[in-house]
């Protein structure tokens, strides 16, 4: 158990450290926590220093864009939150790079709305997270904790081996697919297409070639 005195002289980054959840609370309203993104799973914690990199934001940017071109292209009604934080309290809470509602779910959430309360609202539809240094926690831990809060697909982007790896998530449980379930028609090759495009040519080309697939 985290001690709180340790936890407020020096919060542990970048690591799962057992902790209540008051512990975490304290942990990410911390003002050195500022930067920091929080996760809270099975009474342990963890907080992830923002990453600033390059390759990381251009991945982080790619995404979005390819989703909102096909969903537009597609005429399917979403809502998008980067960097977003959804609250289970007393149980869980994760602060993903990119999350969207789809759908049905699209106009789910009021605008006015800061923390997403999965006690009031219910989990995004699919949930991205853009891998640079945190691969195996985000195949791991991570992906149990999207599994126990409910996400219908939980994408994963592995920036240094431009890969992009999809899970459906059903019952608690999840399962490696290769065509989107919640974005039907949108195949994951594509995407990593679209990765490996984005390392050689600008995004406003890459957006143009995305536009090309979606209409063809």
């Amino acid at each position: 158990m985290v001690v709180m005195s340790q936890l407020q002289a020096k919060l542990p980054t970048d690591t799962w450290v057992n902790a209540t959840w008051n512990e975490y609370l304290l942990a990410i309203n911390d003002p050195s926590s500022e930067k920091a993104r929080g996760y809270y799973y099975d009474g342990r914690m963890r907080l992830e220093m923002s990453a600033l990199g390059n390759p990381h934001s251009r991945d982080h940017f790619i995404v979005i864009a390819a989703i909102s071109l096909f969903a537009g292209v597609r005429d399917i009604d979403f809502d998008g939150h980067d960097n977003c934080t959804y609250r289970k309290t007393d149980c869980a809470e994760a602060q993903p790079d990119v999350s969207f509602y789809l759908g049905a779910n699209a106009e789910t959430v009021p605008w006015e709305v800061t923390i997403i309360d999965l006690d009031s609202y219910p989990p995004p539809d699919l949930v991205i997270e853009v891998a640079y240094s945190s691969l195996a926690d985000d195949k791991g831990e991570k992906r149990l904790l999207y599994e126990a809060l409910g996400v219908r697909e939980y994408w994963i982007i592995d920036v240094q081996n431009v890969q992009l790896i999809a899970f459906e998530i059903q019952n608690q449980g999840s399962r490696r697919i290769y065509q989107s379930q919640v974005l039907p028609g949108l195949d994951i090759s594509l995407l990593e297409e679209a990765l490996r495009r984005s390392r050689q040519m600008n995004h406003g080309k890459v957006s143009t070639w995305l536009l090309s697939q979606f209409q063809a």
